[in-house]
Parts: structure tokens; sequence; C-alpha cells
């Protein structure tokens, strides 16, 4: 009797360890399927929050051009574009020519023969295949992979906080803790009510995706902290950004330094533009080439006091749009600092300087054909007239690795070299 009882017990206590292990096999199971089902969703959000996304920034056409570099562009109907998406903007009435330009602008036939000879003037790739109707602007179609590089769909268009070059910084770990890296001219201590430079362009090689290299105007207001107001154009390289290494036209405009507000080019609502011809974040070519042609572009930027909003200027020919004055808070009155230069994102690959170029990714020592400038600087006063800078000064993170020289003559005014290879010997 005792050897049945032993065999039934074992039995039971079979049954109940295979009903455990069942039941933890089950609850296991159901724990993998909540989660993968939980991962699935996750990713039909993103995926419908990518969607929607596209659908805010890319407005219906009227017309598409395929660009040659793999771009397409959309010719969007003007009162359609993404500005009229902002909450302020739905009564705006579209001001279709500045009340009037600054007064004194440089006229480049004082140009030397000598120095029209050495820089050309260049396009946008997108031109070879078409042009947009008058009553519509070129808009860079946002195309799904665009937003997914981004860190994320919020992030996507924005660059991150605190990457304002500040000369003379009272704190030295200011910029070096973003990773952001500068070389460039500036003026401070006055009212500016707009500023003008011609600007070499060149391709610079970026080592990392998740790195930049630009050259651009800086109009900031209010301090470097939380408050920061600035309006930024000029050319960039951006492979996060864009999806590939071509030079392109690039704006920005932050007034909360770089948190919420602002965005690059019209990848959020904000910036109007109005001109038919030339689209924001769109390639440049030709580009300049080492003791080759040069090739140079033009931007001007300047307060209509009458109306309050900020003006671009694209070449001589091309008024582009305006940021209006609601958009800002110190910048709805005037600029107290200007900044021309270069930027590069340093995010230290491998423990070392990154390698990624500024400008031409030649130092500054060697001039004209090698090393990348800014020409014929220039600020406006509040008389609405166009003049030299009374002093410039220069600024760079590390000379070592990007520097600036700035310089004056009668042919281009007040100008500057700047840029450099970043990794070298020195800049280990």
């Amino acid at each position: 009797m005792a050897t049945a009882v032993h065999f039934s017990s074992c039995r039971r206590r079979r049954r109940g360890a295979v009903r455990v292990t069942l039941f933890l096999l089950y609850f296991w199971g159901s724990l993998i399927s909540l989660s993968c089902a939980g991962r699935l969703s996750s990713v039909a959000r993103q995926k419908l929050e990518v969607e929607k996304h596209l659908k805010r920034l890319n407005k219906p056409p009227i017309k598409s051009i395929q660009s040659p570099d793999g771009d397409i562009i959309d010719c969007v109907h003007i009162s359609h574009q993404p500005a009229f998406d902002h909450p302020f903007l739905k009564d705006h009435k579209i001001q279709m020519r500045p009340s009037y330009h600054p007064e004194g602008l440089y006229d480049e036939n004082k140009m030397s023969a000598r120095s029209k000879e050495r820089t050309k003037p260049l396009t946008q790739l997108w031109h070879m295949n078409g042009r947009c109707p008058e009553d519509a602007i070129p808009v860079r179609r946002t195309k799904k992979e665009d937003v997914l590089r981004a860190s994320s769909v919020k992030r996507y268009g924005k660059k991150k906080h605190r990457n304002i070059p500040k000369p003379r910084s009272t704190d030295p770990d200011f910029i070096n803790q973003s990773g952001h890296q500068h070389a460039i001219a500036y003026v401070e201590g006055d009212k500016y009510y707009g500023a003008k430079a011609t600007i070499n362009v060149w391709e610079p090689k970026i080592q990392q995706s998740n790195e930049f290299s630009l050259s651009q105007i800086w109009l900031l207001g209010g301090s470097f902290g939380q408050d920061l107001n600035s309006i930024e154009a000029g050319w960039q390289v951006s492979p996060n950004l864009y999806g590939d290494n071509n030079t392109r036209l690039f704006t920005y405009w932050t007034s909360d330094a770089y948190q919420a507000t602002g965005c690059y080019n019209l990848l959020c609502s904000g910036f109007i533009q109005i001109n038919s011809e030339i689209a924001m974040g769109a390639s440049i070519s030709p580009v300049s080439a080492l003791r080759n042609s040069q090739y140079d572009i033009s931007i001007l930027i300047w307060k209509d006091t009458k109306e309050g909003h900020w003006w671009m200027q694209f070449g001589n020919d091309y008024v582009l749009g305006y940021w209006p004055s609601f958009l800002f808070s110190y910048l709805a009155d005037s600029a107290s600092m200007i900044e021309w230069g270069g930027e590069v994102v340093n995010s230290e690959p491998d423990g070392q300087h990154t390698a990624t170029q500024m400008g031409s990714g030649h130092f500054p020592e060697e001039g004209f054909g090698k090393s990348s400038y800014f020409r014929n600087i220039q600020v406006v006063d509040s008389s609405n007239n166009l003049k030299s800078p009374k002093s410039l000064g220069s600024f760079t993170d590390q000379s070592n690795c990007y520097d600036v020289q700035t310089g004056d003559n009668d042919d281009w005014g007040h100008y500057f070299y700047y840029g450099g290879p970043g990794r070298n010997p020195n800049c280990p």
C-alpha cells in the first residue's frame, strides 16, 4: 500500500509541475505577445506620425520638377505655403514687395575687372529641368527618409540647442559642450537693422553623417540664454538633414534659442516666401574648386521699419520673402549683434577632433582660390543705410582647427578668409 501511495503522490506532483510549467509558458508567451504588439503599435504610431507630418509639410503642388540631384521641387500656390499653418497668419495679407530697400547697396560694378573675372555667377540645380509659375513658390519636397533620419518627428528640421558662437565668452566651455565650433567675424554694441555679405561657396567634406558644415550670416537679439532671437542664412552641407553632401542654400530662425520655435527653410510655419525662382534647401551649382573658378552668393537681410518684417534678398535680383515681426521678441525692434562666418559640428569620432572641413577646408592664410571668404561685409543702420561696420571683431574656438583673418581694401570692402581642415597634426 505504501508504495502505491508514493507513486500516486509522485504523479500528482508531476501533474502539478506540468501545470505550473504550462502556466509559466503561457504567462511568458503572453508577455512576449504584448511586448511585440506594443512594439508593433509603436512602429505603427511612428509611421502615422511621420505620414501626418509629411502631409502638413508637402502642400498640394501646381506642378512638380525633378531635379538632377534627386530632389523634387513642388511649385506650391503662394497662398498655400507652409507659413500659413501658423495661427497668427490665418488672415495675413502677403506683402509682395518690401516698403523699401536699404540705401547704398554695394555696387558690384565698382569691382575691378580682375575680381569679376575670378568670381562667377551660380544657380540652383533644379532650374535645369524647369521653373515655377509666377503665382507659385518652389518648395523642396520632404521625403519619408528625411524625417526618419531626425532624432524625432518633433525635432526634424531644427538645430540643436545652444550652438551660437559667443565671442569673448566668459564661459570657455559654452561652445564645446554642444560640439559646435566656429570661425567668425562680428559686430556688437549698436542697434543693427540688417546685414549683407557675399559668401564664397564650396562643398566641404563631412566626416560623419550627424555632422554639418555651414557658412552664414547671423542676426542676433537678446542674451545668449533661453531668450535668444536669431535669423540666419547662408549655405550648408548637412547629410542628416538632406540625405546627401550637396551644398545648399538655407535659412533658419528661432526666438527661444532653438528650443521650441523656428526651423530650417520652410520646414515649419513662419517665413513667408514670395519668390518663384529660388528654392530654400535646394542645391547650389556650381561650387568653387581649388585654384580654379570661384563662385559666391550675395545675401542681404534687412528690417522694413514700416511693416516691421525682416526681409531676405538673394543675389542682386531675388527678394525671397520675409520673417513677420511677431515671430520675435528682441528682433521685433533690432539686432544687437551680427555675425558672419563658418560653423561645424565636431562629434569627436573615435575620440579625436573631426576631419569635417569648414569653408574650403583650407586655412585663411592660403588666400584666394584656396581659402573661403566673405567679402563686402556691411550693416544696415537706423537710417536704413548700408555701410561698412565701424570695427569688425573676430573669434574662433580652436584656431589650430579652424581660423579667421580679417582685412579691407577698395575692391572687397571689409572681408575675411576663414575655415580649415579640422583634424590635423596641430588639431588632434
